[in-house]
């Protein structure tokens, strides 16, 4: 920190300089992390929300109880895409490790009322790495089922035999991160309450996908008997900036637990359902403006457009000899393996990050195999008359050249 401190915009040149060095996340050649749409009046909206609430603190309902309002509408809004019971109940948070966070919270709590000393998560291997953080962090076990080798959704009969009676939750993908596999939720769910345990279906991905289908899949929300929470993140495809996420509990008493009330010290009474206390409001308020804004039918056309896309880029992607899909992907996630042995896909990506296209890629630790993996936006429309032909370009290089790659898969 200099003594004096510094001219505004000098400190913002250097910012620009640094930011510069870093892909661009509304430039559409990154395939996770960032959604961009593309969409230049939805991206006006969220500057607008966020310039208006910049110095917010949603820490306060009694003080600042229009934020508040227009927070319980968007908790409503995605509880009526889900098929929440009335009886049910949720609250916001600042994404979906928060918001597994809770779920896992309650289910701990629950698990200890009725005697479980040390309750115990159980997960298929593709489950986000947020339930081992949040069995870490809440002292619960864990343990990891395996993925069946074909469709690389839960293992039932595995999953099954990992359950027993200090089983306090049961979690289900729609869909999963690494492949974009839709587990079978009813069949998950029905194993959890055989337990007694909850069943927590992450939709962290999904849930702002699945509702606006054109095609119906498997049942895999509230709709299915014994799904018991629900996480939703809004800042993924539900396209505001981060961060904000949706958790949700079929009962009003599940949703009871996730809230801490204290009142033993000398400032009053201090209430909250979720980790953070002080908290900027801009980011719920933006997903409650966006959702007034595009509606139902506008979801309906982005999600639309990123299947038209998706499908386009797994036809030219395929074109390359050995390139497969995993799985049977239903939504916004792609991910590919080679059946070559003689070609690297991480070679290949390699090669496209020299180019400026930075695609995900999968270690198949667990599950699967090393492989490629995108998550389609509504902007990668406009880029894919490039990106495929870079593709099959940098394809064709490590076909002819043999080139391997030192790098290893990581979270995108």
């Amino acid at each position: 920190m200099d003594t004096e401190g510094r001219p505004v915009d000098d400190v913002l040149a250097e910012l620009d300089a640094a930011r510069g060095k870093d892909p661009d996340p509304h430039g559409a050649h990154l395939f996770g992390l960032t959604y961009p749409t593309g969409d230049r009046e939805l991206e006006r909206l969220t500057h607008a929300v966020h310039d208006r609430l910049l110095y917010s603190n949603a820490l306060n309902p009694f003080r600042f109880p229009e934020q508040s309002r227009l927070a319980e509408e968007v908790v409503r809004e995605v509880s009526g895409l889900v098929g929440l019971p009335s009886g049910g109940g949720g609250s916001t948070t600042s994404g979906g490790t928060e918001s597994i966070l809770m779920a896992v919270l309650v289910a701990r709590q629950r698990a200890r009322a009725r005697g479980v000393a040390r309750p115990v998560v159980v997960a298929p291997a593709s489950a986000h790495p947020a339930y081992a953080k949040a069995a870490h962090f809440l002292d619960l076990d864990y343990r990891q089922a395996p993925l069946d080798p074909r469709s690389l959704t839960a293992d039932l009969d595995a999953l099954r035999g990992l359950v027993d009676e200090r089983t306090a939750l049961v979690v289900a993908s729609a869909f999963s991160y690494p492949h974009g596999v839709l587990d079978d939720v009813a069949a998950v769910a029905a194993i959890a309450a055989e337990s007694g345990a909850g069943c927590h279906v992450d939709a962290c991905v999904g849930g702002m996908v699945l509702p606006f289908l054109p095609d119906p899949v498997r049942p895999w929300d509230f709709s299915v008997p014994g799904v018991t929470s629900m996480s939703v993140d809004l800042h993924k495809y539900g396209f505001v900036p981060k961060g904000c996420s949706v958790v949700l509990h079929r009962d009003g008493d599940w949703a009871g637990h996730q809230w801490f009330v204290y009142d033993q010290w000398p400032a009053g009474l201090y209430g909250s359902p979720a980790v953070a206390g002080a908290k900027s409001a801009a980011p719920v308020i933006a997903a409650w403006a966006v959702l007034q804004h595009l509606g139902r039918a506008g979801f309906e056309q982005m999600v639309a457009s990123m299947l038209d896309t998706g499908g386009r880029i797994r036809a030219g992607f395929e074109t390359c000899d050995g390139v497969v899909v995993n799985g049977a992907p239903v939504g916004t996630i792609l991910s590919w393996r080679s059946e070559r042995p003689d070609v690297s896909l991480y070679a290949v990506a390699d090669l496209m990050e020299a180019k400026g296209w930075w695609l995900n890629r999968l270690t198949g630790t667990n599950g699967g195999e090393p492989g490629l993996h995108v998550m389609v936006s509504p902007a990668h429309a406009g880029v894919l008359d490039q990106l495929i032909p870079d593709f099959v370009d940098c394809y064709e290089e490590v076909v002819r050249t043999g080139a391997s790659s030192d790098d290893a898969g990581r979270y995108a």
